[in-house]
C-alpha cells in the first residue's frame, strides 16, 4: 500500500430500535453505495439491522455516523460497532443486501 493510500477498516454494525419497516436497509444501501462502501446489510430476527462497513476509515465512521439517524421513518435507538474481519464475499461487489438472520 503506498503511503498515500487511506487505511481500510471493516466495522460490523447493530442498530436497534424501530428500524424494521421503514426503509433502513434500502437507505443502508443507497448511503453506503454514495460513499464507496462494501459490505452488507440485513435484518435480523430480533428487530435489529445488522450491517458490514468496509472502506476508508474516515468513510466507514461517517457511514456509521449517518447510521445513529438513518432514513426519516427510523427511530434509532442504539449503534453498537465492533471490529470486523473484511473476507473475499463480504466485501465483493459493492454494497449488498443480504436475507435476514
Amino acid at each position: 500500500m503506498s503511503p498515500d493510500a487511506p487505511e481500510l477498516i471493516t466495522l460490523r454494525v447493530r442498530i436497534s430500535g424501530n428500524v424494521q419497516g421503514v426503509w433502513y436497509r434500502g437507505w443502508s444501501i443507497e448511503t453506503a453505495r454514495a460513499l464507496g462502501l462494501s459490505g452488507w446489510v440485513r435484518n435480523r430476527a430480533d428487530g435489529t439491522v445488522e450491517a458490514l462497513l468496509h472502506g476508508p476509515e474516515t468513510v466507514v465512521r461517517d457511514m456509521v455516523d449517518a447510521c445513529r439517524k438513518g432514513p426519516s421513518g427510523a427511530r434509532v435507538a442504539d449503534v453498537t460497532v465492533e471490529p470486523a474481519e473484511a473476507k473475499g464475499d463480504d466485501v465483493a461487489g459493492g454494497f449488498t443486501q443480504r436475507p435476514t438472520v
